[in-house]
């Protein structure tokens, strides 16, 4: 027996919708630097708080948001950095689980 959770209903843990290519570009360009470059999972985390940023994960996906209002922008694979190549060169991610069971914020 398969069972399918919509996940659409719940804020944490709905997934970004996918964005457009343009979109893309310009976050690769401006994102991929420190994706590629973090040394460590805080280090990533300051990082991209410094250009309004912040990850979460989701569905077992990493997801880059909006420090500001929390709205989720992207999933890593969206540009290029999904969380199995990140958690390959830096380690896995200590990650807190929210309520809904789908979701989790990380721990520094």
């Amino acid at each position: 027996m398969t069972i399918h959770q919509d996940f659409s209903n719940t804020r944490h843990a709905a997934l970004p919708a996918p964005i457009d290519s343009e979109t893309r570009v310009l976050l690769y360009s401006f994102l991929s630097p420190i994706l590629q470059t973090a040394g460590s999972w805080s280090e990533l985390r300051n990082e991209l708080a410094g250009k309004g940023y912040d990850v979460t994960f989701r569905a077992g996906r990493m997801v880059l948001k909006n420090a500001e209002s929390g709205d989720a922008i992207c999933t890593g694979r969206a540009i290029g950095m999904p969380l199995r190549a990140l958690a390959s060169r830096i380690g896995r991610p200590c990650i807190k689980a929210n309520p809904d069971g789908v979701s989790g914020e990380l721990l520094n």
